[in-house]
């Protein structure tokens, strides 16, 4: 006779990495729809992780309803612990996966914008048996605490005493708007122009936030995406504006989209991140390329 379980006894004692991604993933996104496409996995097999994590544990983590999660009080409180173990683990990926064959730079929306070719140019010139292969990773380290990227290219500040920075630059701020849209006949924009729309942003990883206004003259609906080509598409679409790095009007075009300087927008700081215990080769050599390249 087949031997029956209580609910959750399968899982009780248990707990599997995948069950505690799913979890964090789900957090992150805001919905299991969300993170399944995250994960690229069936929004089912993350409903299931998330149920085993919480099963194992003998607790309730998510509130669930039919349009969003919210953290329960003790599952605010896993989560902290859930993203250090994957960091850790991501870390111990990192270390026995590191390949001296290539040298990873992720990065979340543009690389380095006009300067990527260059720059990989001038770095094949110099180490022709070291590519320098540019990844990207929607992450707030671009890759580097998830273990995909060597260094990175981050454009917001990286407050994580794990990680050393280097300042390589700066690059303006470009609003982003439809073709059919008034201000795209402008051929420069103010933040007064914008302020007026809904304005999409990525609070993950984009540059933008409501700071840059002055009290009272921020847009008032602002609408978030999972990334630069969900932002974009909103954008063609004319349900929202945008504004971001000149980087991104460099390295991403696209039809139904108008990008136009921000006048009075303060500039955005470009940072080369990398792992403060372990450093990668040539680092200095990449430094130093990236800043003769803003430079010019």
């Amino acid at each position: 006779m087949r031997e029956m379980h209580e609910p959750g006894e399968l899982y009780a004692g248990r707990m599997d990495l995948r069950h505690v991604r799913a979890f964090v993933a789900v957090v992150d996104a805001g919905t299991f729809t969300d993170a399944a496409r995250e994960l690229g996995l069936t929004q089912a097999s993350v409903s299931r992780s998330v149920a085993a994590l919480e099963a194992s544990l003998g607790v309730r983590l998510l509130q669930r309803t039919t349009r969003h999660v919210a953290l329960t009080a003790v599952g605010t409180k896993v989560l902290a612990g859930a993203r250090r173990v994957l960091d850790e683990v991501a870390h111990l990926h990192r270390i026995a996966s590191r390949s001296p064959t290539e040298l990873r730079i992720g990065y979340a929306w543009a690389a380095l914008g006009k300067h990527t070719r260059r720059v990989q140019k001038a770095w094949a010139a110099e180490h022709p048996g070291l590519p320098l292969v540019f990844v990207q990773s929607n992450s707030p380290t671009a890759g580097l605490a998830e273990g995909t990227a060597d260094v990175a290219v981050v454009r917001r500040t990286l407050d994580d005493p794990r990680f050393e920075t280097a300042l390589l630059g700066t690059e303006r701020r470009y609003g982003v708007i439809a073709t059919d849209n008034p201000l795209a006949r402008k051929r420069s924009l103010k933040l007064a122009d914008l302020a007026r729309y809904s304005l999409a942003v990525d609070d993950r990883t984009g540059t933008t936030t409501l700071d840059l206004w002055q009290p009272g003259g921020a847009p008032s609906v602002v609408r978030n995406t999972g990334g630069v080509d969900e932002w974009l598409t909103l954008i063609a679409a004319g349900q929202a504006v945008g504004m971001t790095s000149e980087a991104t009007a460099s390295l991403n075009p696209r039809p139904g989209v108008a990008y136009r300087a921000v006048v009075d927008a303060p500039p955005i700081a470009v940072w080369l991140a990398w792992w403060k215990d372990q450093p990668p080769h040539h680092l200095t050599d990449l430094i130093t390329l990236a800043c003769d390249a803003y430079r010019m």
